[in-house]
């Protein structure tokens, strides 16, 4: 029996999600993308789920589209179909890591290319083992940038350096990404799921709603005015002074205990 291509695991809160195409690189077949908008979709709807990591299995993290997929395509003629991925795989997917109400984290255990490293720049944090890496290869094949690259990548390190690493593609070693903003940390190889691990469960068990509700305010004011940044702080602050957290945190602080939260 195959082994399904993009796995999930649901413990202490943390639902990891592992791309499981090692043979491939970890790289995007239709199937792939299917089965990863899927999961994705399900675990942003699963309240059990309070902080999401996304993960590749060998080598890579993820080397973006199934290129030996893509020419066979090609190929046979039906190029209408290669670019109707973008519509309905690649943007639902990146659409639905970016309004996920909950932290998201990219363990990064490879190489993370094309459409893998625009996945991995459109979670919260990137945690990246020395051994890995980013290459922005789209123009190593003729293709323009795609799954939010545009958005995150200027975002992270600025529109020069962001057309310049898209210009000109190179892989991008760790220690450089952390320099340049790409990795929030680097850390051996060998300790990446332990470290990973660690991070997300502190996540799972902190106050889900406030967390999500940052990630909105942060994502909204990127593209609005200061007064609706404002505007949207304020909605944001009467949703999480609404939620049994935020009671429980106060009740905890005067009593000088340390707050249990739910995630609601």
């Amino acid at each position: 029996m195959t082994e399904s291509s993009v796995l999930l695991d649901l413990s202490d809160g943390v639902a990891t999600i592992t791309l499981n195409r090692p043979d491939a690189m970890n790289s995007l077949d239709v199937a792939t993308k299917v089965l990863l908008l899927e999961i994705v979709r399900e675990v942003s709807e699963n309240p059990a789920a309070r902080c999401v990591v996304l993960t590749g299995t060998g080598r890579a993290f993820c080397t973006g589209q199934d290129l030996k997929e893509h020419i066979q395509i090609l190929n046979s003629g039906s190029s209408e179909q290669l670019f109707r991925t973008v519509d309905e795989h690649y943007n639902p997917i990146a659409t639905a890591l970016d309004e996920m109400a909950k932290p998201v984290l990219a363990a990064v255990n490879g190489v993370a290319a094309g459409a893998g490293a625009s996945l991995a720049f459109g979670c919260d944090l990137r945690l990246v083992a020395d051994t890995a890496g980013f290459n922005l290869a789209f123009a190593n094949v003729a293709l323009s940038c795609d799954t939010g690259a545009s958005y995150h990548l200027q975002r992270l390190v600025g529109r020069a350096k962001a057309i310049e690493l898209l210009y000109f593609p190179r892989t991008i070693k760790a220690d450089e990404a952390l320099a340049l903003g790409l990795a929030t940390h680097v850390v051996p190889a060998a300790e990446l799921e332990s470290e990973v691990r660690t991070l997300a469960e502190r996540l799972a068990a902190g106050p889900t709603v406030a967390y999500g509700s940052m990630r909105q305010s942060v994502a909204y004011a990127a593209g609005h005015s200061y007064a609706e940044a404002l505007a949207f702080e304020s909605r944001m602050m009467q949703r999480t002074g609404a939620t049994e957290d935020h009671a429980a945190a106060v009740a905890a602080f005067v009593a000088k205990e340390k707050p249990n939260f739910q995630g609601r």
